[in-house]
């Protein structure tokens, strides 16, 4: 499967750096990659002075099915949804803290602590996924990071920033979806 096409899905429209900081590939790599998928008419660039990387119809129907190949061979589906579930089950209240986040006259130590908790619950969701299929292994890693940042006073990486503990786990709703072909 095709990393920085199937991240590309699950972001919608992003710059090189981000594609490659969530890939974990060198923009280098990623720009190379990006101009192969577009010569196969699966990636466009919009143009300057925000240039952005986007899929097109025929970039999503490729990852659909090598999507599908992934989950076949590797025989999870099972496993995903029933990860996938459990997820639905925090992802109510994940948008509750999300709004709690961003209404500034809450206490940050309160919210965070909730994310903290929350945290806590779905790490055994990403682990499982983790080990159905490695490439969501990212997802934990990224959501760490997310909360680490907004230990240190960023609170935007709560629910505003680019990589925000809320804009991961959009990637990684995401990324469930176009796992199970759950269309949106």
């Amino acid at each position: 499967m095709n990393t920085v096409l199937h991240s590309l899905r699950c972001m919608g429209y992003a710059e090189l750096t981000r594609i490659a900081d969530v890939t974990g590939s060198t923009p280098s790599e990623v720009e190379s990659d990006l101009i192969d998928l577009a010569v196969d008419g699966f990636v466009v660039r919009t143009p300057p002075p925000f240039p952005t990387w986007g899929l097109t119809e025929a970039g999503k129907a490729e990852d659909a099915r090598q999507v599908l190949d992934e989950v076949s061979k590797a025989g999870v589906r099972d496993d995903v949804l029933s990860a996938y579930k459990k997820f639905l089950i925090l992802n109510p209240e994940l948008l509750d803290l999300c709004s709690a986040a961003l209404d500034e006259d809450l206490e940050t130590a309160r919210v965070l602590a909730r994310f903290e908790d929350l945290d806590k619950r779905a790490e055994p969701i990403c682990s499982s996924l983790a080990a159905a299929l490695p490439r969501f292994g990212a997802y934990s890693v990224r959501l760490g990071a997310a909360l680490d940042r907004a230990r240190s006073g960023e609170r935007e990486y709560l629910a505003s920033a680019t990589d925000s503990y809320h804009g991961v786990w959009f990637q990684l709703h995401e990324d469930l979806l176009a796992t199970l072909g759950i269309p949106r």
